[in-house]
């Protein structure tokens, strides 16, 4: 009796320890739900436009476009009055055009190619009007050497580039500065965006009057023009400063005075 009553008083305590061991396992063991980790794939885009320009840069701009129209003020209001007399029309020719891709290249998700891909914020960039206006509103085309379309007046602006000054106005509201690659029209941009690699690139500065393509290259006449151009456009965004920009401008004003690449 004493030994069975010993037995079964160790089997207990045995039991009552495993219990207690169980217990501590399973507390040990125990996986609690823990706030899932979030795993981003892509990184958030900021808040608000993105300007990837640097303030001395922009004020630069600014200020040569507003003693620009200063300057140019007499010969922009003689070129107002020709146009005027020698044919019928409005004075200035307005056009949309692609500009500043102000969206984050990092910050894109999903459907890479919608977000960083579709070229920029569009705005109305202002000329002389060179054309006949039925031909210059629907044109959707590059012009050609010797297009008659062109008025006698507009081939004259065209060769000197005067028919530019206008786009002063732009650089002042901000959808251009004086120098940067040559915006263009949306349906030519879409066009060119795929047939040339890269060439949405040029959209992530402000487009320009005038620009290291422009006094290298004469007008755009082929998608080999465009490919050759984009070449220095991208080069100049790679070594883009207040300097350089003086630089170029400082080039831009033989070319106008001598023609080179104009017609």
């Amino acid at each position: 009796m004493t030994h069975a009553w010993r037995a079964k008083t160790a089997l207990g305590s045995a039991r009552a320890r495993s219990l207690r061991m169980s217990e501590a396992m399973s507390t040990t063991l125990e996986l609690r739900p823990s706030r899932p980790a979030r795993i981003s794939l892509s990184h958030r885009a900021p808040f608000g436009a993105l300007d990837r320009e640097h303030a001395a840069r922009r004020a630069l701009n600014i200020v040569v476009a507003a003693v620009g129209l200063v300057l140019a003020f007499p010969v922009m209001l003689l070129i107002a009055v020709l146009i005027k007399l020698t044919s019928r029309g409005p004075v200035l020719f307005t056009q949309t055009r692609v500009g500043l891709d102000r969206r984050s290249l990092s910050g894109a998700g999903g459907n890479t190619r919608r977000h960083t891909d579709l070229g920029g914020s569009p705005f109305t960039m202002y000329k002389f009007r060179t054309m006949r206006p039925a031909d210059e509103t629907n044109s959707a085309v590059w012009a050609q050497p010797e297009d008659d379309r062109v008025t006698t007046l507009g081939r004259v602006l065209r060769k000197l580039r005067l028919d530019e000054l206008p786009q002063l106005f732009n650089v002042l509201k901000g959808d251009m500065n004086i120098v940067g690659p040559r915006p263009e029209q949306p349906t030519i941009f879409v066009y060119l965006r795929e047939q040339i690699e890269g060439y949405q690139r040029r959209q992530r500065v402000r487009p320009g009057i005038t620009g290291w393509a422009q006094i290298n290259q004469g007008y755009d006449t082929s998608v080999d023009d465009v490919r050759r151009k984009v070449r220095y456009d991208l080069e100049y965004i790679r070594r883009q400063s207040a300097l350089e920009d003086l630089r170029i401008m400082a080039r831009t004003l033989p070319v106008m005075l001598l023609r080179r690449g104009a017609w």
